[in-house]
């Protein structure tokens, strides 16, 4: 029957390990192409290995166009600006190297430089008419998974708000997920890219089931529902983040941590991008464009209290992820081992510095039923939650996120 079909895709070709960036020249050059543009910001191009990975490609591919003004959570705005800039050079592949900014970034440019058109043209899901331009993904950071996705996420200051295109035109051709890219991130972007990691991995295991998802038009939505390929991945980078998150804030120069921090980062970016995000993602996106935090730093905050409110949906997935984390739960019942899978997320967050309430991003209180409504007008993540939430019962999440001690009713 169809609705017991799942599909899985990620990028075409994956090249992880440290010294795959080695690999960039060779990787490009097997595509046949002539006029490759890389999309990334000027700190990420500093980067020793990077720079030197540029200079090689430049020595294959002269004077190759570089576009490196993205900035942290771009607006629309950032892909015209990289469009105009080389129109008219011939570009027929698109590098995206960096964060997931960066790499969103990116996958913007290779549309509209493939079928014209503006970043608006393109929100939302299955709205690309066919292949853009090729595009390969170098992500410099454990978090975001984009070297994998389907999804590209920009801020529309007229919209206030971020919004996504969806597409499987989006998967970049090749990802190229070197560790060593990650070695000089700071600490703070180590800790926000590597909850939002963790917040993949979760909201990829804990959505509906794919056979749950029968009422969806298989031809209109973005995820499938979680099944068991994308459980397996997402139960291992679970695993690796809770064993290596805090030492690759704390411990930079640990190697290991930040190769299994990549790694994680992979597999919940190959997870989430086939079950889907959920409830976390939705808030977060208005939550963001409001305060301009990070959008790992939001996910992270809204994290355990989206799972509060899940919790009597998810007794035995949170039980499952309490033991990924390393918790002992030999003894509890089914419900005290779920809850420690919150408490221990909770240590997380207080141990990597990512702040817990929403007052502290500088939400405005009276701001709440404005997130929660444009949060549950996001149907594609509202639908993917084992239990779809009411706008009342996302405003109840915010109000519980907003200060300690605030009532949810």
């Amino acid at each position: 029957m169809q609705h017991s079909i799942w599909h899985f895709s990620t990028a075409q070709r994956i090249v992880f390990g440290r010294g795959a960036l080695d690999q960039l020249g060779d990787e490009v050059s097997a595509l046949k192409v002539y006029r490759p543009l890389v999309v990334t910001d000027s700190t990420v191009a500093a980067i020793p290995v990077v720079a030197d990975a540029l200079g090689k490609l430049d020595q294959t591919f002269p004077g190759m166009p570089l576009f490196d003004q993205v900035r942290a959570e771009p607006e629309s705005s950032i892909v015209e600006a990289a469009v105009a800039q080389c129109a008219d050079t011939g570009v027929d592949c698109v590098i995206g190297i960096g964060g997931g900014s960066n790499i969103d970034v990116a996958k913007l440019v290779a549309t509209l430089l493939a079928h014209g058109g503006s970043p608006p043209n393109y929100y939302g899901f299955d709205t690309i008419p066919g292949p853009v331009l090729p595009l390969v993904a170098v992500p410099t950071t454990a978090g975001t998974g984009s070297e994998v996705s389907h999804s590209a996420v920009v801020t529309d200051k007229q919209l206030h708000t971020k919004v996504s295109t969806l597409s499987r035109w989006l998967r970049p051709t090749v990802a190229i997920v070197d560790p060593r890219a990650t070695d000089r991130c700071p600490a703070r972007v180590t800790a926000h890219s590597g909850i939002d990691a963790l917040v993949h991995a979760i909201e990829a295991y804990t959505n509906r089931d794919y056979t749950a998802m029968r009422d969806v038009d298989p031809q209109a939505r973005a995820y499938e529902g979680s099944y068991p390929l994308t459980r397996m991945m997402a139960a291992e980078a679970i695993r690796l983040i809770g064993r290596s998150l805090e030492n690759a804030v704390l411990q930079p120069h640990d190697e290991a941590c930040r190769d299994a921090m990549a790694q994680a980062a992979l597999l919940a970016g190959m997870a989430f991008s086939n079950s889907g995000v959920g409830i976390v993602h939705a808030l977060e996106y208005p939550l963001g464009a409001l305060t301009h935090c990070s959008h790992g730093e939001g996910n992270g905050l809204l994290l355990p209290h989206v799972m509060r409110f899940n919790l009597p949906y998810c007794y035995q997935q949170f039980a499952d992820i309490a033991r990924w984390l390393g918790i002992n739960v030999q003894g509890l019942s089914l419900r005290q081992a779920a809850e420690q899978a919150i408490l221990r997320i909770e240590e997380i967050l207080d141990a990597i510095g990512v702040r817990r309430w929403l007052r502290d991003l500088g939400l405005p209180r009276e701001a709440i039923p404005e997130v929660a409504r444009k949060a549950h007008g996001i149907r594609r993540l509202m639908e993917l939650n084992t239990h779809p939430p009411t706008e009342d019962e996302l405003i109840s999440i915010l109000v519980g996120a907003y200060a300690p001690g605030e009532a949810t009713d």
